[in-house]
């Protein structure tokens, strides 16, 4: 628990660990093992409104803000970070980027299902070759009568492999300008394809793969958003993702803290358990320190940004990222380092939550990227 949390998020956040604690943490190691999606949990998450925790209740959502986002992000990435990738990629994403650019018909169309998770969505912006440079990217919308042809390939794509609707970003423009648009498209239509699905180290238990989109068609209103604008529609969606991950740092970071502390109180060596050492408190108190600088840090941005102060968003969004990217790989290497031998086994979960830290520094804008962010940010 934390001293910014109210008592609203108290109570969120008590509920939410408990359904963590009960409904998907027994299931971690499996879908860890057996590389599939979280489906157990996933249909829990849809009764607990976690799927679309910032629609609109009139569509089935829950009706909050960021914050409450935030908290879900952290709580469910203390035991498993895919499942907490999984349901994120739906309400944050997904879910967000309908309610923020979706007209009344299309929100009515699409956020019931995704909401109640009968509809599993995804978000394509990466490509082969645009990573970090999305604007790089080379899928390409099409004007034809009545619509849009889309042609172009998307990889590293969460939920991809077992989505419903894609929400696809394509260039609307000149291959060398920075007019795109965003398109939500129906993974039935014809000349969309999946890829393959990809094999990780980490988040194994949450799908990523390819799409491939081959002269496929959609209608005028998959529009989302107006047609050009789609920068501004994907930088609003990458600073509410960014601060989202920086919530899952943390949580991944707690986690790693609650099973180690567990352990030094279990272990003995030389005559005394191994939490009685200095060199190992000292390592769970930096852990801690780490946990609760990033959990104020969250709070503070997203409550911003719920209020309407975006005025420092870009700098505090990036710090976020930054900040629970490097103490997820941190607090798990050294969380690793105090169950010694047997935390490099499958025996504990630990070596998994090591697995899970590393894509930290790399989705969602690597670290290098926060950096540079953060630096320009300063300088202006």
């Amino acid at each position: 628990m934390t001293a910014v949390d109210s008592d609203e998020h108290r109570l969120m956040r008590e509920t939410v660990r408990k359904f963590a604690t009960d409904d998907v943490a027994p299931n971690a190691a499996e879908i860890d093992r057996q590389e599939r999606f979280p489906r157990e949990s996933w249909e829990r998450a849809a009764e607990l409104g976690l799927l679309g925790i910032r629609a609109p209740e009139q569509f089935g959502g829950s009706g909050l803000g960021l914050a409450e986002t935030c908290i879900v992000a952290e709580e469910l990435a203390a035991v498993c970070m895919a499942t907490s990738v999984t349901v994120l990629h739906q309400s944050n994403l997904v879910v967000d980027r309908i309610v923020d650019h979706g007209t009344v018909e299309q929100q009515a169309k699409f956020l019931p299902g995704l909401c109640d998770g009968s509809v599993i969505g995804c978000l394509a912006i990466t490509e082969p070759e645009a990573g970090s440079d999305a604007m790089s990217m080379r899928t390409r919308a099409s004007r034809v009568d009545g619509g849009w042809v889309l042609n172009g390939t998307k990889t590293f794509i969460t939920n991809g492999p077992v989505a419903d609707l894609a929400l696809v970003y394509a260039k609307t423009g000149p291959a060398d300008g920075r007019e795109i648009s965003l398109f939500a498209v129906d993974t039935t239509s014809p000349g969309f394809q999946r890829g393959r699905k990809l094999e990780k180290l980490g988040w194994r238990g949450s799908p990523t793969g390819e799409l491939i989109l081959t002269d496929c068609f959609v209608a005028d209103d998959a529009v989302l958003g107006e047609v050009g604008l789609g920068v501004q529609v994907l930088r609003g969606g990458l600073a509410s993702e960014r601060v989202v991950m920086g919530a899952q740092g943390v949580g991944l970071a707690a986690g790693a803290l609650r099973e180690a502390a567990r352990y030094a109180t279990e272990r003995h060596q030389f005559g005394r358990r191994i939490g009685d050492f200095q060199l190992i408190q000292a390592k769970l108190a930096d852990i801690y320190v780490g946990v609760e600088l990033g959990r104020a840090l969250v709070a503070r941005t997203s409550s911003a940004i719920d209020a309407g102060d975006t005025r420092e968003m870009t700098i505090q969004a990036s710090a976020c990222k930054l900040h629970g990217s490097e103490l997820a790989m941190n607090a798990t290497i050294e969380a690793l380092q105090i169950f010694g031998g047997y935390g490099y086994t499958t025996e504990f979960p630990i070596e998994r939550y090591l697995r899970d830290a590393k894509i930290m520094q790399i989705g969602g804008g690597t670290s290098e990227i926060q950096r540079v962010i953060i630096g320009k940010e300063l300088l202006r």
